[in-house]
């Protein structure tokens, strides 16, 4: 938790391949420079091809190098180049990513023939129920709401044959892994499987080989440490002292202009947002217990920069793209590395710069 941020290496960006170069299809390519590619990520230029040709494949890279689209623009060329028309699932371990990915795909796909749906707890299934009378290419959402369309019988994968488990590590967890085999129980037409994290447990290795079938393993990181290109420190907070004055102190100097301030519980992001509140910061918070149009709400005000801070649970640590976070401040200490490694991961993103700070009592 205390590190030295290291040069961003400009050299390692400039050996990935021009989006110009690419043999993808024109549409999709002229998506890709109105989002302002230049080049393929290291994640993305090193996974292309065996995802082009429909390997299984197991991707390493640390949070803000261009994961989401290193696999969408595989199965988007894919989707265009085969005829007989079929469906990539994509299970992702929270709502607001899952949302963030629809985002992408749309974004990227823009002007193509293909169609999204994305499916969440805390909407209203039965504008699931709708969405799903359509063909969707793509299907996205988290493991409970999916599971919960495949009971009702409203949902099934005779057109899936791709299968994405974004943020694996936390999808083969005790928390998830049992809806996820029932999910994939489900897809029994499935041809090709790509595992994405910033993250891997080596405990999971006998339950990842039962997912995925002689594996391109492309890792751009070692997925047990956090990223060079952020700066991290602890501040023990002194004994006698107010731990939410410290923090006040913090986040009124003028580099921190948008924070993110993870704690372990609901009952303790409540705590800290409303006293920042009291005290004239412009804050917001995110957990389990807000309702999906508040999150979103929420995710939106601090991403548009209407709110200088946001503190949240873990919720927000995994795979959330949101611009230009100066700073993380760990206001409680994670329970494993894997949640630091994520939770630190919003900051310093796309190669900048970033800052981490874990309070210690």
């Amino acid at each position: 938790m205390i590190k030295k941020a290291l040069p961003v290496q400009e050299e390692v960006q400039a050996e990935t391949t021009y989006i110009k170069d690419l043999e993808i299809n024109g549409t999709l390519k002229n998506n890709l420079f109105q989002k302002g590619y230049e080049r393929l990520t290291k994640i993305q230029d090193q996974t292309l091809e065996p995802l082009s040709q429909g390997r299984d494949l197991i991707g390493i890279a640390n949070t803000g190098t261009g994961k989401t689209a290193g696999f969408l623009i595989p199965i988007i060329q894919q989707m265009i180049e085969q005829r007989q028309r079929f469906q990539a699932t994509i299970i992702v371990p929270t709502r607001e990513l899952a949302l963030q990915v629809e985002e992408e795909f749309k974004s990227i796909a823009k002007g193509l023939p293909l169609y999204s749906a994305s499916f969440i707890g805390g909407t209203n299934i039965n504008m699931d129920y709708r969405k799903l009378k359509r063909f969707n290419h793509i299907i996205i959402g988290t493991p409970g709401r999916i599971l919960d369309l495949m009971n009702r019988g409203k949902l099934n994968f005779r057109h899936t044959e791709i299968l994405v488990l974004d943020e694996f590590d936390r999808m083969l967890d005790m928390g998830f892994v049992n809806d996820v085999k029932k999910i994939t129980a489900g897809i029994r037409k499935r041809r090709q499987t790509m595992l994405f994290s910033a993250t891997i447990d080596p405990k999971q290795k006998n339950l990842i080989s039962t997912f995925v079938q002689d594996p391109v393993r492309v890792s751009v990181n070692s997925g047990s440490k956090s990223a060079d290109n952020i700066n991290q420190d602890i501040i023990k907070v002194p004994e006698g002292s107010n731990k939410m004055n410290l923090l006040k102190d913090m986040i009124q100097k003028d580099d921190f202009e948008k924070v993110l301030i993870f704690a372990e519980t609901k009952r303790i992001v409540n705590k800290i947002g409303k006293s920042l509140i009291s005290s004239g910061v412009l804050a917001d918070v995110i957990h389990g217990n807000k309702s999906q149009n508040y999150r979103t709400k929420a995710l939106n005000k601090f991403r548009l920069g209407k709110v200088q801070v946001l503190v949240a649970t873990d919720v927000a640590a995994r795979g959330l793209d949101v611009n230009d976070v100066s700073h993380v401040i760990n206001y409680q200490l994670p329970m494993t590395m894997d949640s630091y490694i994520h939770r630190i991961g919003r900051t310093g993103r796309a190669g900048k710069t970033g800052q981490a700070y874990t309070l210690i009592d």
